[in-house]
């Protein structure tokens, strides 16, 4: 299927975790362009104990950015996508009952539901986070605030609530919350029933691509249509993977780095659910077979506690790579990493307490950083692949890790593959995208699309072939304990 009219103009609010965006973007049959129009900080608060997302800010910087946007463009629709597992609560006026809280409070530590684990993924294919939805609902079981609750609404649905008065949850976000059956792409019910939760707070489901409806009273967008898109940014993210073929590897780099495979059904195995793999809705019914890897997240963190006295990030990453390579070493994805504060401390500690050399100045923790996330990144890559018997002769880095071109060089020579680095704005690319196909005006098939990138002349990106062996790699991950 090709584009049926010339070209459109459309909104993409892209929400991460650290900060938001909106972004126009003009798709036709030459391409896509993006335009930044706004972008604002998104940080959590602490008030009470709890960490809770400040959510009324950031809607309002959504409405200052639209507004904005169709201040510059005509605009055709609106695409909303953001992390996932997090949701709001509407009680039966619709009115919000209390702030959404965030996926690092520790209110989930230690936390279980009374379903083998065995039975959750073979149903939902979601591998255990501890913050995965369906352990924050638990938390809460028995509280006055999930009392008063008549409805669940994910972050980008929530905001499209509040924007048009329409409620819903679209799948690709409602798969993380380990609530979704991933073969029928319906509500796990069984499920539900299970782990004590009420029916009624899960909203109808809806697919990339379908209407939400129209905006409300806003000035300037009131009436443009809000379109679903893949409103968890992976999903969106892996849409705009530039490949030209299937035989392909991603990473979706960025505060999380998503490793992982597109296919066409879920892989449900035993071996599966014990390597902690994930099976996520993609678009047009693909599987995003990933495992979460603790991303950029380890480096932000420690430039955050160091300050200007270290220097830039550019100067820290031009010291590192003068850094002997894999001489310090972490399991990246160790539990310890995962809360904020204090990650230089951590680092050294997690080193120094198994008997291991620790780095003593930043650009070596930099360097132990790096090393260890492209060594997550082969171990994610490998088991994908023998797990579910899909072959990558490729690896696609996207998103703001495409930038880092230490980084990237690492992954190739961890894996031994070449590495694709780009586009940095793939969320933003996948979000506008889908909208455009609703609207006629881009390709009807994923690989449509990705030819139409891959076309855009704006498109840059950056090849990285591999250097040396992998022995001394997959020596270093045995010193790690990451096999």
């Amino acid at each position: 299927m090709t584009s049926s009219v010339g070209s459109v103009v459309v909104a993409g609010v892209d929400l991460g975790a650290s900060g938001g965006r909106v972004l126009a973007a003009r798709v036709s049959p030459d391409g896509v362009s993006l335009h930044e129009v706004s972008r604002f900080p998104n940080e959590p608060v602490l008030a009470g104990g709890t960490l809770h997302w400040d959510i009324l800010r950031l809607y309002s910087s959504v409405v200052s950015g639209l507004r904005s946007a169709a201040a510059s463009f005509s605009l055709a629709s609106v695409g909303i996508d953001s992390w996932g597992v997090d949701y709001g609560l509407l009680d039966s006026s619709g009115a919000l009952v209390g702030n959404p809280v965030h996926y690092r409070d520790v209110r989930t530590n230690g936390v279980s539901v009374p379903v083998p684990a065995s039975s959750l993924y073979a149903v939902t294919g979601i591998q255990h986070l501890p913050f995965n939805t369906i352990y924050q609902l638990a938390a809460s079981l028995g509280t006055p605030l999930l009392s008063a609750a008549s409805t669940l609404l994910l972050i980008p649905d929530l905001l499209a609530y509040w924007l048009t008065g329409a409620v819903g949850a679209e799948v690709t976000n409602a798969s993380t919350t380990a609530l979704l059956d991933v073969s029928s792409r319906t509500w796990a019910v069984d499920v539900i029933d299970a782990a004590g939760l009420p029916r009624g707070l899960f909203p109808p489901l809806r697919r990339p691509g379908d209407v939400i409806g129209p905006v409300g009273e806003l000035p300037g967008v009131s009436g443009v249509p809000l379109i679903a898109v893949g409103s968890h940014d992976t999903a969106s993210a892996v849409a705009a993977v530039p490949s030209a073929g299937p035989a392909f590897a991603y990473i979706s780099s960025g505060t999380w780095s998503l490793a992982g495979l597109e296919l066409t059904a879920p892989v449900l195995s035993e071996e599966s659910r014990l390597a902690n793999f994930t099976n996520e809705a993609g678009i047009d019914g693909t599987i995003r077979y990933l495992r979460n890897v603790t991303g950029l997240w380890l480096l932000q963190e420690c430039v955050r506690c160091w300050g200007p006295a270290a220097g830039s990030l550019e100067s820290l990453l031009l010291s590192a790579a003068a850094v002997p390579a894999l001489r310090f070493v972490i399991d990246a994805d160790d539990a310890v990493f995962l809360p904020p504060g204090g990650m230089p401390d951590r680092i050294v500690s997690w080193l120094s307490s198994r008997g291991l050399p620790a780095p003593s100045e930043p650009p070596q923790i930099v360097r132990c950083i790096l090393d260890s996330l492209a060594l997550a990144y082969r171990r994610a890559l490998l088991a994908a692949q023998s797990l579910s018997g899909r072959h990558a002769d490729v690896v696609h880095i996207v998103g703001g890790g495409s930038k880092n071109e230490l980084l990237c060089q690492l992954t190739a020579d961890a894996l031994g593959l070449p590495v694709l680095a780009g586009p940095a704005e793939a969320t933003a690319l996948g979000n506008v995208l889908v909208q455009a196909r609703s609207l006629g005006a881009a390709p009807g098939s994923l690989d449509g699309m990705r030819a139409l990138l891959r076309s855009s002349a704006g498109l840059s990106l950056r090849s990285y072939s591999p250097t040396g062996g992998v022995a001394v790699w997959e020596a270093a991950a045995r010193r790690a304990g990451l096999g």
